[in-house]
């Protein structure tokens, strides 16, 4: 979901569906590896039933990481997906299924998007090159230093794309893994996995609902079984939340801004390629034993717990008096709708909602306000009623113009205060001409850098008094150049006198010009003429924009419940109309064309694809991006515009691509298809899910039997074998069989000479046309027990509640006795050294509270504001030290 912000918005609304994650890591013995027995309880307390990864969050930071060095080649690229596999499955410890979905390809509504991420980065990439050379060249010239430029081939990142040979390569080294891990690892012995790799159509993450949404609708799921999804996209917790599933947690690393990235020239950090000055690199370590290493830290994993985000909307959502019964199953499904209109990855946001405006809150404070007219629900398993949406965003229509002007007033108010504090930072860091220096000038308290002492008491208060004298002088000189004036003040001193200010200094930065001015009247004429190039009073067209626009909702909402409505439609504009325009939208919508299908993985290349990205298809069709005398040349411009529209950095604007024409790119691939050689062909083709399993598995016998008889005919999987699972299996065409060796792809592993692992071909159970799943809690469902308090929604009541700390809600609490906070006290002592020192050992309460602390310092006694983070990394030092006393 293209909503940068929306989960930063979430856990700072509902902050209790965050639990970070218990790691047990592995140990090393004699210089011997022991990995962690996953065969044990989760240390989580709480166990897992299936686990999904949507894998292209797992490919991307392993081929191309931001916060370490790359790696040399593709096999070490396959050996880091691999560990963080393992790793992911260590944490989660599923006990059923194992569900590995790669991105396959996907609908046009999503390519287009793709295509803008693609050609964005080839663009980024050229100006990245040039931008380097550029600034090399200006550095040299100015006696800088700069290590030799390296010769190095650049991983283009366009390759995790279907129907690339890395992304063959891929699947062909997962199902080593697959079949490695479940041979040796006794934690995968009882589990099933699922492997759906880049030939299968679908995005990762839709693949895996469909397989949820379609087991669930079988009479031998489990209600309970208890989920959890791998994967940072914002739209994986509405996809959570549209299965209705009680016990489903999604993991993902824990976001931390700000990491340092080295400059691309001199490799150090602190400054970006355009600020680099050649300077010679600092020793790293006392014998540079650091050095040509990134300073990195692991990436911690963080759960969201869907269950206690049902508890928040429950509260948010209820209402009273409804002219209808209250259905809060049918309220969620409301909510992620009104979601989508503050983004997604399908269709541009409506120009007045914006979350860090607090749109969706906004949004539900309409939609209850409104919901008593409507009659009913917005939506119902996946399904719009346009009549109720259009009285929704025409409430929205009638703030419109204050929502602009509002969002003007704050830009300017920001700026201002952003002013105001790079003023007073700049008077900070200048200070006062008559501050003392040395041993008396003033220092922050518990600091670890000590003034140097005085040498000569009489020298120093001489070279004051001078230093006093020579400002006073040249105050009055200002004053004099001033005509008498003195209100000059201190900034206007030696060190800025006759000296024009810089356009550096200068407090009014350089904006994007907005020429739509939406706070100003007349805004929505102007919109229409900037970004469609028509005038508003042409009503056709902008309800021909605003019918895009319904028909892209509907598609959306039927994508996340029901699946792919249609392979082939797209919104063919590059902005939103304003909620202002939906009107009369009932009858603009009726249903999506039957029976459309998916583009082929190389013609998805073609529509997605740069023309510098041409090297990963075949040489006739790359022909067609480079040449002039191609027919669809214009799909494969060199360069194109961004459109800030109102935002301030390129990446969060909107790329001019032209869109792609179906038709006339496949008129064009007719002439190419006849030069594809047979291993393209193959890589062309759609492929299947892969089930996998080991020797201890119940189901392990029934396919065994299926290859020996050489069954040519689906077969379905008896439910009772599988944990309720259901499916239709098939032979696979070059399958991995018990006690056959399982070759490696990546020459640093070892091949499996005793395989115990089998796979097979699967298909996930079939509905007829017309089928409609149901959004519904299913019979037989336990809600689990309620994890907020009353305390979260009424702040400071004075009543005393800890929050729940993990999954379970019986975890005891840990207690030290007198001589455990004795020893707490002196590591803290220790740690305290060269800053504030502790006079006494603090009673145990000042722990408890993770405020103040008291501190020591010249003989005074203040306080230090110590943060949460600090409190919980010094308590648990503590106690490290208390248990290793004992």
């Amino acid at each position: 979901m293209g909503v940068p912000a929306f989960f930063r918005w979430l856990s700072r609304k509902y902050p209790s569906i965050i639990v970070h994650c218990v790691e047990e890591k592995g140990k090393e013995c004699n210089g011997v590896r022991i990995p962690v027995d996953t065969t044990k309880p989760n240390p989580n307390e709480v166990e897992f039933d299936n686990l999904y990864l949507d894998m292209n969050g797992i490919i991307h930071p392993c081929t191309h990481p931001e916060d370490k060095p790359a790696p040399k080649n593709e096999d070490e690229m396959m050996v880091a997906i691999f560990e963080y596999i393992d790793r992911l499955f260590n944490i989660v410890r599923p006990r059923r299924v194992l569900y590995m979905a790669i991105d396959g390809v996907a609908p046009r509504a999503k390519m287009n998007q793709q295509r803008s991420r693609r050609f964005r980065a080839s663009k980024e990439g050229v100006e990245l090159v040039e931008e380097k050379s550029r600034v090399r060249e200006e550095v040299l010239q100015k006696g800088g230093y700069l290590p030799p430029e390296e010769i190095k081939e650049r991983f283009d990142s366009n390759c995790i794309t279907p129907g690339t040979e890395f992304m063959d390569n891929l699947a062909h080294c997962l199902r080593y893994y697959v079949a490695e891990r479940l041979t040796n690892d006794p934690g995968w012995k009882n589990i099933v996995v699922f492997l759906s790799d880049a030939s299968v159509p679908g995005e990762g993450e839709h693949k895996i609902m469909d397989f949820i949404r379609r087991q669930r609708a079988q009479p031998n799921h489990d209600p309970n079984t208890h989920h959890c999804l791998c994967g940072a996209d914002a739209d994986l917790i509405m996809l959570g939340l549209a299965t209705h599933e009680p016990n489903f947690t999604i993991i993902r690393e824990e976001f931390k801004p700000n990491k340092p990235r080295p400059c691309g020239l001199c490799g150090q950090t602190g400054h970006e390629i355009k600020d680099c000055q050649g300077m010679p690199r600092e020793k790293q370590g006392q014998h540079d034993e650091f050095a040509n290493t990134m300073p990195t830290a692991e990436q911690e994993f963080i759960f969201i717990r869907l269950c206690v985000l049902r508890e928040y909307l429950a509260r948010e959502l209820t209402m009273a008096s409804l002219p209808f019964p209250f259905d809060f199953e049918r309220s969620v499904d409301d909510w992620v709708f009104m979601c989508f209109f503050v983004g997604n990855d399908f269709l541009p946001h409506l120009p007045s909602l914006e979350i860090r405006e607090g749109a969706i809150d906004r949004l539900v404070r309409i939609y209850k306000d409104v919901v008593h007219k409507t009659g009913g629900y917005l939506t119902q398993n996946g399904y719009v009623n346009l009549e109720r949406v259009e009285m929704i965003m025409q409430a929205v229509g009638v703030a419109e113009d204050n929502i602009f002007k509002k969002r003007k007033e704050d830009e300017e108010n920001f700026k201002r205060r952003n002013k105001e504090k790079r003023k007073r930072m700049k008077a900070e860091q200048q200070g006062p001409a008559y501050l003392t220096t040395g041993q008396f000038a003033p220092h922050a308290l518990g600091r670890r850098d000590r003034p140097e002492a005085v040498q000569n008491a009489r020298h120093q208060a001489c070279d004051m008094r001078m230093q006093s004298n020579m400002n006073a002088a040249q105050s009055l000189k200002a004053m004099m150049k001033n005509g008498g004036n003195s209100s000059a003040g201190p900034s206007d001193s030696a060190d800025s006198r006759g000296v024009k200010r810089k356009a550096d200094d200068s407090d009014s930065e350089p904006e994007p010009e907005d020429n739509v001015r939406l706070w100003e009247e007349g805004w929505k004429q102007r919109y229409y003429k900037n970004k469609f190039d028509v005038d508003a009073s042409d009503e056709d067209f902008r309800r021909k924009v605003v019918q895009s626009y319904v028909e892209g909702l509907c598609w959306v909402l039927r994508y996340y419940y029901q699946g792919c409505a249609s392979w082939k439609w797209y919104f063919p504009f590059h902005y939103a109309p304003f909620a202002s325009d939906f009107k009369d939208i009932k009858d603009m919508f009726s249903d999506f064309e039957k029976n459309t299908k998916p583009f082929k993985p190389l013609e998805q290349l073609m529509g997605v694809f740069p023309a510098a990205s041409g090297n990963f298809l075949p040489p006739t069709w790359r022909n067609l991006m480079s040449s002039p005398d191609s027919s669809i040349i214009d799909f494969y411009p060199d360069d194109f515009a961004i459109d800030l529209n109102g935002k301030k950095y390129a990446w969060q604007g909107v790329a001019l691509l032209p869109f792609v024409d179906e038709r006339r790119l496949r008129a064009a691939l007719a002439d190419v298809y006849p030069d594809l050689t047979p291993e393209e062909k193959r890589r062309n083709s759609l492929g299947s899910d892969v089930l996998f399993l080991g020797k201890s598995h119940p189901l392990f016998d029934f396919i065994h039997e299926l290859y020996r008889t050489e069954s040519n005919e689906d077969t379905e999987i008896p439910a009772e074998l599988c944990h309720g699972i259901q499916g239709r299996l098939n032979l696979d065409d070059n399958p991995i069989l018990p006690d056959n060796t399982v070759r490696s792809p990546v020459p640093m592993l070892r091949d499996i000479s005793q395989n115990t692992a089998i796979g097979v071909k699967f298909k996930d159970p079939q509905y007829p046309d017309g089928f409609v799943f149901k959004a519904v809690l299913l019979p037989g469902a336990k809600i689990p027990s309620k994890v907020l308090k009353p305390e979260d929604w009424v702040r400071g009541n004075g009543q005393s509640w800890r929050p729940q700390l993990g999954f379970n809600p019986n975890r005891q609490q840990a207690h030290l006795d007198q001589s455990g906070f004795r020893a707490l006290g002196h590591n803290l002592n220790r740690s305290q050294q060269g800053g504030g020192q502790y006079s006494s050992t603090p009673p145990p309460s000042s722990y408890n509270q993770g405020g103040y602390r008291p501190s020591h310092s010249g003989g005074h006694q203040s306080f230090q504001r110590k943060t949460h983070t600090q409190t919980h990394t010094d308590v648990m030092q503590g106690l490290i030290f208390a248990l290793l006393s004992v």
